[in-house]
């Protein structure tokens, strides 16, 4: 699924398209990615307008077009944007295609876990489920005290599980929740609580360091992390520890539900 930085990498596909106005919306109606909207909804909605602006929150994204019209999408699992020529007509799998007559944007999901809403407002301010979003790892608000009172809520609760809570880390999915613990030392099924305060200022420190070298690698133009973290053995089975003194065999489980990477030296 992608998270912070591909979430921003993609956000970015449809900039080229800011300042044009959508002169076709092709949909495709019954395809599960307007479970939460009609389709038909979707094209009146942003048929005519100018695209002004888009925006990333962790692993949402939001687009606004004039009066007051916002087009909230999430990925899902396979979820990709892209432009394309003007009057691309969509393919199988091309769910959502906005034809600005040079250009197209084309959202595409295969296996359709994406999901996409409408706001209609007449304050032009973004909706209110986008305003209620909590700080992502990047933010000022982001505090260590935040983080902290997050933690102390779930105590039993493994570390790893609650890096993914979207609540407390906005973008932070099983890669980098992942890559964080291994960074820090400390196993995944860690139970919160047991972390005192000196360690969850740790947590704090990394998930915004992970976070920024994602971004500047990742969401910039989908770039390689380093081949001294873990995300670039942590895919395939066999994998080994990429810490230098250490090549351990990596393990793979399952931690409630999601498939976990660690390594049982550095990490144990």
């Amino acid at each position: 699924m992608p998270e912070l930085a591909e979430v921003e990498y993609y956000r970015k596909q449809w900039e080229p398209g800011v300042g044009g106005e959508v002169v076709r919306v092709l949909t495709h109606p019954a395809a599960r990615i307007y479970r939460d909207i009609p389709a038909a909804a979707v094209e009146s909605g942003l048929a005519g307008r100018t695209f002004l602006a888009s925006h990333a929150h962790g692993k949402q994204m939001l687009f606004s077009f004039s009066g007051g019209a916002w087009l909230g999408l999430h990925l899902g699992m396979s979820g990709e944007l892209r432009t394309a020529p003007g009057g691309h007509a969509p393919a199988k799998h091309e769910h959502l295609v906005l034809d600005l007559g040079d250009q197209s944007l084309v959202f595409s999901d295969y296996r359709m876990f994406g999901c996409l809403g409408l706001d209609l407002v007449d304050d032009n301010e973004p909706p209110a489920w986008w305003r209620e979003l909590p700080p992502q790892p990047l933010d000022p608000r982001f505090t260590k005290k935040r983080v902290k009172e997050f933690v102390w809520r779930f105590p039993r609760t493994p570390l790893k599980t609650l890096l993914l809570d979207q609540r407390g880390f906005p973008g932070i999915g099983n890669w980098m929740a992942d890559e964080i613990c291994w960074q820090l030392r400390i196993p995944p099924q860690t139970l919160s609580g047991s972390l005192d305060e000196a360690r969850l200022d740790d947590v704090w420190k990394e998930t915004r360091r992970v976070s920024r070298e994602a971004m500047r690698v990742i969401g910039t133009d989908w770039g390689d992390l380093a081949d001294a973290w873990l995300m670039n053995h942590r895919w395939r089975d066999g994998g080994i520890c990429p810490r230098r003194g250490c090549r351990t065999g990596l393990v793979r489980e399952d931690l409630r539900g999601r498939t976990t990477c660690w390594c049982p030296k550095c990490q144990g």
